[in-house]
């Protein structure tokens, strides 16, 4: 039973010891080594344990036998861990050995003691040829300071691999602290901001930190406006209508966006945009109709993929800003992969094959993320070319993957989101849920910093956001008069949403305190 006074805290949970030899420690990492000292003894306690300071003695002073007794006395240590410091201690008795002329030791200590350590073979061996197969003449240059030194390098060795109390972790405090701050961090519903946390206060976010108020209505499109998102860099934004055009918005410093380039040629509805991740491309989908590339800069039409009967779905791009890979509705067209010229360069087809709804590329170009026959999930690697299949039990509309490729998520006409890791280490996915989706194909996306939220249209108006722990809605958005299809979070402005609605209409969200917008460089 601890003595009152040798715990800290109001509970009463912090062992006074433990806590001022963590002080210690980290005060000599920092170089504070008069201070450390003078902590040490004004407080009585000191950084180092007394079997550690026995250990150390014996190791300066070379006294090998002690230091194995010592070894071998300690407590509450696992096996595999006492194995791997009476190795190191070997390791350095068998080269201390060699260096002096005392071969037979040396050969005595390799047969009876390293050899019987239940150690990996591989590094037995491994010691034994570079030790034994050292020229003579280099292992007599091994002085007293070489051999000081590495008696310390072996404290130091020995530091990380024996346990506490014996030792004290490696860099404990600042493992506390940061454990402290991450948990801050997973706490906090609202959490929007890229700057370093205080210590001084616990922290929490305030909800007007993320975009929940309409800073700007673009009515640029004549009828339905499908699709919407931010480019890479997130100094553009484009989207596509039911009035057979895409957009390209210029994303302004003080966060206002105007029109760019509205692209023209599309014979039928735009369905489906995607930026190149250099940013200076732009794909969009006609409804039922070609695929078209588009310079940025410039707004013009660099090449025509597929002709009038080739049902495009969706398309994505590969890292290198060359290859695009885009799925067909129809089985027989399957899923093509070109450069940018429109050579074709891989194809996914057949009788068999099912009609593709929607599909993605991760940010590493690993793997191909493919939604099939409405239910069905197919995650392909693409250098091996092993497969992994995900069925969901009711209709998928779409799909979006996370900033750093990690994991993704699919709307449900049954009125959930669900998100999966890329991975498959989970069996079952986190869901989402609260917005209304029954009869349209509704858009999510990640968003926020680390792609800590997600945002979704809906089918009654409205936009609603989601903090990835939480499978119901932090904020629900009002302002748009008919079904919102897409969102897009701009990646480098956390505090940046758009939404497109049927009501022809893209709304801008940002803070309700406008002055708190930031842009991540």
């Amino acid at each position: 039973m601890e003595n009152s006074s040798d715990l800290l805290g109001s509970k009463g949970l912090i062992k006074k010891v433990e806590f001022v030899r963590i002080i210690i420690q980290c005060l000599y990492a920092l170089g504070y080594n008069k201070s450390a000292s003078l902590l040490e003894l004004e407080s009585g306690i000191s950084f180092k344990s007394a079997e550690f300071q026995l250990l150390e003695s014996q190791i300066l002073n070379g006294d090998w036998d002690g230091c194995v007794s010592t070894l071998n006395l300690l407590k509450d240590m696992i096996d595999e861990t006492r194995e791997s410091t009476l190795f190191l201690v070997f390791r350095q008795c068998l080269l201390e050995y060699l260096n002096c002329g005392q071969d037979s030791l040396a050969l005595n200590v390799l047969r009876k003691q390293v050899a019987t350590l239940h150690v990996e073979k591989c590094k037995v061996h491994s010691l034994a040829n570079s030790l034994l197969s050292l020229k003579d003449a280099e292992l007599g240059l091994i002085d007293d300071t070489i051999v000081h030194d590495l008696r310390r390098k072996l404290l130091t060795d020995l530091e990380k691999l024996l346990p506490p109390p014996i030792t004290v972790p490696e860099r404990r405090l600042e493992h506390l602290v940061e454990s402290t701050l991450t948990s801050w961090i997973d706490s906090c519903m609202y959490h929007c901001s890229s700057n370093p946390i205080s210590l001084y206060e616990d922290h929490c976010c305030s909800h007007d930190l993320i975009p929940t108020k309409t800073t700007q209505i673009l009515t640029g499109h004549k009828n339905e406006v499908w699709f919407v998102q931010f480019s890479n860099n997130g100094e553009y934004l484009a989207s596509s209508s039911n009035d057979c055009t895409a957009i390209i918005w210029k994303v302004l410093e003080d966060g206002k966006l105007t029109l760019k380039h509205s692209l023209q040629g599309h014979q039928n509805p735009v369905s489906f945009v995607a930026w190149s991740p250099d940013d200076t491309k732009l794909l969009t989908c006609g409804n039922a109709e070609v695929l078209k590339l588009w310079d940025v800069e410039t707004g013009t039409c660099k090449h025509t993929f597929g002709s009038h009967d080739f049902v495009v779905s969706s398309c994505a791009w590969f890292p290198n800003s060359k290859n695009i890979v885009c799925g067909s509705s129809d089985a027989e067209k399957g899923i093509c992969m070109w450069d940018c010229d429109g050579n074709e360069l891989k194809a996914w087809r057949g009788v068999r094959m099912p009609k593709v709804l929607d599909l993605a590329v991760t940010s590493d170009g690993e793997y191909l993320i493919t939604i099939f026959m409405e239910k069905e999930i197919r995650i392909l690697h693409l250098e091996t070319n092993t497969e992994r299949v995900i069925s969901e039990e009711h209709p998928i509309t779409s799909l979006s993957v996370s900033g750093d490729g990690k994991f993704f998520i699919v709307n449900l006409n049954s009125q959930e989101i669900h998100m999966w890791d890329v991975d498959g280490k989970w069996d079952k996915p986190l869901r989402y849920h609260g917005h209304k989706q029954c009869k349209y194909v509704i858009r999510s996306c990640f968003g926020g910093l680390n792609s800590t939220f997600i945002a979704s249209g809906s089918e009654n108006s409205q936009v609603y956001i989601w903090n990835r722990r939480n499978s119901k809605p932090i904020e629900v958005l009002s302002g748009h008069t008919l079904t919102v299809n897409c969102v897009s979070w701009n990646p480098r402005r956390p505090q940046m949403l758009s939404s497109a609605s049927d009501d022809y209409t893209i709304r801008i969200w940002g803070p309700s305190s406008l002055k708190k917008i930031m842009k991540l460089e």
